[in-house]
């Protein structure tokens, strides 16, 4: 690749941001108040979120440098591990993607139905979640693609929701009274560390995608100062972006309420614009949420469609339709994923603790292989790849908060982390059957 193709600081900074700014901070900062004992364990959580982000973003940006692949995400496990782990981490990913999509599709749904009187249920947003996937299923069937403009439009509105949302800070006279009234109950130190463990699963799950800086290692030019300075540049907008965020949420909704609003920037908006400018900031979110999920419905297939074609999986997900090059069988399987665990969990808090555990064996797995490239390919060393310094307490910090998050989720949700665990098992177990028939099918045609 020469120069003029490879990605600038700007460029890089970009997807940066980018990758890691979704729809969560609409909707996950109501879940980590409702998980904090107080304000100091919510604010240590964005905070302590960023910087794990920071930690991986680098430790993932060498590995990219180390390994530059396409697909580099999946194919460092089967690089460092063995193929049954790279085949079962990868399956995980996709469930994880589909909750992931399913989840965020509840965020849309309970914006958009603050639009409509009425009592709303978790059914009533499932259902209209399912709505959503079924229609950008069926619009995928015909061969749709989502142009870069339009995901760039996307980051525009989503960046722009964002500052209308800090600029919360500028209207004092709306700001909640209860903030400083409310007792602050006792606690232990360890009730704290507890406490910071299950707030964390949210905002883990808002500074998710960094990871896929894996795939930029070879990609961007002078990646020994780019990457380390993009990648610090990025973070800090978002940390910057969150905490602003965040601080509008807790002055204009008050924690208390927040632990209690799931809408919580639609509050914020009302408080600042009245009911027509909620409505508006709502209709806005929720073609944010159709375009993320449109997006998912575009890319998780196609991945499918790679298992298949290496045989990974059966090859039916490697077809495609002859007149639309749709891949109609990893479509149709990706999109049902999606709504079975729309109606296996229909409340966003389930979903998220399921997707962010089955991320904790992603994470930790795959930032852990740092140490076996750094081992393998000392030759590169002095060539020009990016090599982080602090190196290896960057991975480690990365790695522990990972954990710590995991064994937080078990405590919190045991059913989750079991379901995490088996669905995993499952999949080492699947590739090994499925393994095991085609080196049988291989020896018969032989």
């Amino acid at each position: 690749m020469t120069s003029k193709n490879k990605l600038g600081l700007f460029s890089f900074t970009m997807i940066v941001i980018g990758l890691v700014i979704g729809m969560g901070i609409f909707r996950t900062a109501a879940t980590s108040a409702k998980d904090a004992l107080n304000p100091s364990v919510y604010f240590s959580a964005w905070v302590i979120g960023g910087l794990v982000a920071l930690c991986g973003s680098l430790t993932y940006a060498e590995i990219g440098s180390r390994y530059p692949v396409t697909g580099g995400y999946y194919k460092v496990f089967a690089k460092a591990y063995h193929p049954s782990i790279a085949f079962a981490i990868n399956c995980l990913i996709l469930v994880s993607n589909a909750a992931s999509l399913s989840g965020v599709a509840l965020i849309g749904s309970g914006y958009i139905l603050k639009l409509f009187p009425g009592e709303w249920t978790d059914i009533h947003k499932a259902l209209l979640s399912c709505v959503a996937i079924i229609i950008f299923y069926v619009i995928n069937l015909q061969g749709l693609k989502m142009s870069s403009r339009a995901q760039n439009i996307l980051m525009v509105i989503k960046i722009t929701m964002l500052l209308v949302l800090i600029g919360g800070l500028l209207f004092p006279a709306e700001y909640a009274g209860q903030n400083a009234s409310v007792p602050a109950p006792a606690f232990s130190t360890m009730d704290w560390i507890k406490s910071l463990g299950v707030s964390l699963i949210a905002v883990s799950f808002t500074y998710g995608g960094y990871q896929q800086t894996i795939n930029f290692g070879n990609e961007v030019e002078k990646p020994s100062k780019n990457i380390p300075r993009g990648i610090f540049i990025g973070i800090a907008v978002i940390i910057a972006l969150y905490l602003l965020a965040n601080l509008s949420y807790y002055n204009l909704v008050g924690f208390e309420r927040m632990k209690g609003e799931r809408e919580v920037a639609y509050v914020v908006i009302d408080k600042m614009f009245g009911g027509k400018g909620a409505a508006i900031f709502s209709a806005f979110l929720f073609l944010g949420v159709l375009a993320y999920v449109n997006g998912l419905l575009m890319s998780n297939p196609r991945v499918m469609y790679a298992m298949g074609e290496d045989g990974s999986l059966p090859k039916i997900f490697a077809k495609q339709n002859e007149k639309t090059n749709v891949l109609t069988f990893s479509l149709t399987i990706f999109a049902a994923i999606c709504i079975v665990i729309l109606f296996f969990a229909q409340e966003f808090e389930k979903i998220l603790s399921f997707t962010i555990f089955l991320d904790c064996f992603g994470m930790v797995l795959s930032s852990a292989t740092i140490f076996w490239f750094r081992k393998k390919t000392k030759h590169l060393d002095g060539t020009g790849i990016y090599k982080m310094k602090l190196f290896p307490l960057l991975p480690v910090i990365f790695i522990a908060a990972y954990l710590f998050v995991g064994t937080s989720i078990a405590i919190d949700d045991p059913k989750a982390a079991l379901i995490g665990v088996s669905v995993l098992a499952a999949f080492i177990i699947i590739y090994f059957i499925f393994n095991h028939n085609r080196n049988v099918s291989d020896k018969i045609e032989a």
